[in-house]
């Protein structure tokens, strides 16, 4: 059932009959629904866990401003008070890039973390400047030349299909997010880390968690042969097996 934490900034939903002790965090333009079949598949015992909406995906309303992770962090962060702690965190995407900030903010309160397909690192060919007649656009556009239903077919022809779905504050917050780098908050994550990758992750690239590994003080990773970037929905009981594994930690 669908309830409100943080005084209705983020909605969400619990499984399980005793204290949450997981707390799992959706990708970009994706819901807590990608999260029921690793949390309360059929045939099997619900984990106690919460599944959030992020704020401006599925029933959360989008932030009050731009916000980068750290922010999205900083509000998730009052949900592990609610929680029987320490919590083990899944994140998948976007979702990872918070978990990263919550484990390196708040050690004492996390167990273990369950990452997939988090763009731990910005592959070299993102690196690339954008198209130079989206770069002469947007530099007339600053200047009032170039009129804004004008810019906005520019982004609409080179921006990515994120970007283009985008709307308002939440495109602003995707520019921010996607220029974020991980380094320091992979440095202090202090919990073990299982990142669980889809060998085909065409969004996230699996060499891109490789690349990542040695960057966590204690960390594994387990490949997932022909699974893409939505392995929460296409491999559920790879990412459950891999959550349940740090629960000891976690429930004592």
């Amino acid at each position: 059932m669908l309830r409100a934490f943080a005084e209705g900034a983020l909605m969400g939903e619990s499984f399980g009959a005793g204290e949450p002790t997981v707390l799992a965090l959706h990708g970009w333009r994706r819901s807590r629904r990608d999260f029921f079949a690793v949390l309360s598949p059929e045939g099997a015992s619900s984990l106690d866990a919460i599944a959030l909406d992020l704020p401006g995906f599925g029933a959360s309303p989008p932030p009050p401003e731009p916000w980068g992770s750290p922010e999205y962090a900083q509000l998730v962060a009052g949900v592990l008070d609610q929680m029987r702690r320490p919590v083990v965190l899944l994140g998948h995407s976007f979702g990872g890039r918070v978990a990263l900030h919550l484990a390196s903010s708040r050690p004492d309160a996390i167990a273990g973390m369950v990452l997939t397909g988090v763009p731990l690192r910005r592959p070299a060919r993102d690196r690339a400047r954008p198209p130079l007649p989206f770069r002469v656009g947007r530099a007339l556009h600053r200047v009032g030349v170039v009129s804004e239903p004008r810019m906005e077919a520019l982004r609409q022809r080179y921006g990515s299909s994120d970007y283009k779905a985008a709307q308002g504050v939440m495109r602003q917050v995707l520019v921010r997010i996607v220029n974020e780098s991980y380094e320091d908050q992979m440095r202090a994550v202090r919990c073990p880390v299982v990142l669980v990758w889809g060998e085909d992750d065409d969004v996230a690239p699996i060499a891109v968690a490789r690349e990542a590994l040695s960057a966590f003080p204690v960390a594994t990773m387990v490949g997932l042969p022909g699974i893409g970037h939505l392995a929460p929905m296409a491999a559920p009981s790879a990412i459950r097996d891999a959550v349940v594994a740090l629960l000891p930690s976690a429930t004592g």
